[in-house]
């Protein structure tokens, strides 16, 4: 919610770092958390606990509700997933029957589903005749309370709580659609795995361009989570980057289950980059099995990507926790897409075909979009303008493959000098451990 000013019904209770805490004449607790990816250069009036008159005036300050007695504030959270391809249709199953248990959920679960004409009939109206999502996660019974919605404002105007599952590429037209037609207290979260194309080049998380166009907070949501083993129930685990304490245990309550487990955890941004950068590695994995080189080839890519992601955020996202590549977000899900994701899966068969990845994405995707190559295309874009290609060997070697500069035989011949295998740990290893250990 943006707040210009607050009446003089309100007073605060307490202030802690950039946590306000405020009470209003009806006795409710309600906070304001100063979200630190903001900057607040804008005047800022604080008043002292206890008085009743203060102004906010700051355009990124977002009111958050953590306990209200009042009884309209006590209402259930709408939820509304926003897209619905297989890992949508999965996290729909999932939230749907969360949400007909929990008491602070609202039973009706809409889901926006881009319309598509199957066998002649609707495939919403499909949905919501069969609860199957019978091109995207075939097989699978929707709980009957997710109701396909082919009107994406119509699906998102009533929620408080926003689940973007859509390819990044059509996020910013989205955001430009939903733009005022949205709660303003409500709040995203973000499973879209994939950067965006920054204006000027480079890259845009898909986290801040929703934040930024909808004026809303977004969390983000990455793991070892292939859809299809989701969908069968089979247990893994998932991260969430949610910067706001009072808000992650709602988006918790959400999306877990006894068969998916969450992890909330503050390091937002570096959840969401593993989520990108994890893509293009996977590439590599592929490239190595259409070669037919073997499990230890492909172990030296999965753990020099690995290094190389872990670079790429001390870089470029400085700030970055190393503790977060050891959750479900980095090295789990690393290994799970290098061993069954689909970037894996079209690379292979781009060595061993010699066919376009546009052929392959037609072929064996049915309609959806790989984001390995397109990740890894911003991600040189980075690189080349600090100059840093050769110092991430990996990225740009893959990047090359995709892009046709570079025969795939040729991949492994570009990593085996790598940065990684040319310095020796023990000249180093005491200033890595005190940079690492730092981030922890």
């Amino acid at each position: 919610m943006l707040i210009k000013q607050l009446s003089t019904n309100y007073i605060i209770k307490n202030v802690v770092g950039k946590v306000i805490t405020i009470k209003t004449a009806r006795h409710s607790s309600v906070t304001i958390s100063l979200d630190s990816k903001f900057k607040f250069n804008e005047q800022l009036h604080l008043a002292k606990p206890g008085k009743q008159n203060f102004n906010f005036f700051s355009s990124n300050l977002y009111l958050r509700y953590v306990k209200m007695a009042h009884s309209d504030c006590t209402q259930p959270k709408k939820i509304c997933i926003v897209g619905s391809g297989n890992w949508g249709s999965a996290i729909a199953k999932i939230v749907g029957h969360n949400a007909e248990r929990l008491d602070n959920l609202d039973n009706r679960v809409t889901m926006y589903v881009y319309e598509e004409m199957i066998n002649g009939k609707k495939l919403t109206e499909i949905i919501n005749e069969t609860h199957e999502n019978v091109k995207y996660l075939p097989g699978h019974k929707l709980p009957s309370n997710v109701v396909a919605v082919p009107d994406v404002v119509d699906a998102a105007k009533d929620a408080d709580v926003l689940i973007f599952v859509v390819p990044h590429q059509f996020i910013r037209t989205l955001c430009a659609t939903l733009l005022g037609k949205i709660k303003p207290t409500a709040v995203a979260l973000s499973l879209i795995k994939g950067f965006d194309r920054a204006k000027g080049g480079g890259i845009d998380l898909i986290s801040h361009i929703i934040t930024r166009h909808l004026k809303i907070p977004c969390s983000v949501l990455m793991g070892a989570n292939l859809a299809g083993e989701v969908a069968d129930e089979k247990f893994c685990e998932t991260t969430i980057g949610c910067k706001d304490v009072s808000l992650g245990p709602l988006l918790r309550d959400i999306i877990q289950t006894d068969y998916f487990r969450v992890v909330v955890v503050d390091d937002e941004d570096t959840v969401e980059v593993c989520g990108a950068l994890k893509n293009i590695v996977a590439c590599g994995a592929g490239f190595v099995d259409g070669l037919g080189l073997g499990d230890n080839t492909k172990a030296a890519v999965i753990r020099l990507g690995l290094m190389e992601m872990v670079k790429f955020v001390d870089v470029f996202y400085p700030g970055g926790k190393l503790a977060t590549f050891f959750e479900s977000c980095g090295v789990a899900d690393l290994i799970t897409t290098c061993y069954g994701g689909r970037n894996r899966k079209v690379s292979e068969a781009f060595v061993k075909t010699g066919k376009t990845i546009k052929e392959l994405e037609d072929e064996m995707l049915n309609g959806q979009k790989l984001q390995g190559p397109f990740t890894a295309e911003e991600v040189n874009t980075m690189l080349k303008s600090k100059n840093m290609e050769n110092q991430f060997p990996l990225f740009t070697s893959i990047y090359k493959i995709c892009d046709g500069q570079l025969p795939p035989a040729e991949f492994i011949s570009c990593i085996k000098n790598h940065p990684e295998h040319m310095d020796s740990k023990l000249d180093r290893i005491d200033s890595r451990k005190s940079i690492h250990l730092s981030k922890i």
